[in-house]
């Protein structure tokens, strides 16, 4: 009798090999059989699941941007300071626990890719402007503080990522507090 193959579930190791090898080589660098090794499986079993190099890394940003989604989702309780500065805590944790998938994102970044990273960002600086609508709103914000910040607040967290994947000193799960000190406290009246 043939072997069963949880179709799902075999796309899901593919990916997690893909993120693995983009992170360890680069995008440019890797080759489908790298990914096939990586997942133990035949080149071929890759092709099932995907039918590119360029798709493999599309799906593997897709798991990223499924996390950062449930980030903004956090509805949370309190002020709308409160629930920034809960937004910026649980970005951090969420990155810090998935270093090859922030890896990648450099690639994401450095390469002409079929990846709409302006979307994210938008998504984040919209939800970002909203938290300081409903501050301003109720008296939270100093005064100067808009919709622009939240584009700063994103930098912010961009670049202790950055940071994070270029220096081995850098603990990016120690810079979350400082993010909210600056991010939240820094625009609050």
């Amino acid at each position: 009798m043939p072997k069963r193959v949880d179709v799902h579930a075999r796309r899901t190791e593919i990916l997690d090999a893909a993120v693995r090898v983009f992170a360890r080589k680069g995008f440019a660098a890797s080759r489908i059989e790298d990914v096939a090794a990586e997942a133990g499986v035949a080149k071929g079993s890759v092709y099932l699941a995907v039918s590119s190099r360029e798709e493999l890394l599309t799906a593997a940003f897709d798991q990223y941007r499924a996390r950062a989604r449930e980030q903004l989702a956090i509805s949370g309780a309190g002020s709308a300071l409160d629930r920034l500065a809960a937004l910026i805590r649980a970005t951090v944790t969420m990155l810090a626990a998935h270093p090859d998938h922030a890896r990648v994102l450099l690639d994401v970044w450095a390469a002409r890719t079929p990846i709409d990273m302006a979307t994210v960002y938008a998504e984040y600086r919209a939800a970002i402007a909203e938290l300081l609508r409903e501050a301003g709103a109720d008296g939270q914000l100093r005064a100067g503080i808009g919709p622009g910040h939240a584009a700063v607040i994103v930098g912010a967290i961009e670049g202790c990522l950055v940071q994070w994947l270029a220096d081995d000193q850098v603990r990016l799960a120690d810079l979350a507090e400082p993010l909210v000190q600056i991010c939240v406290d820094g625009v609050r009246r």
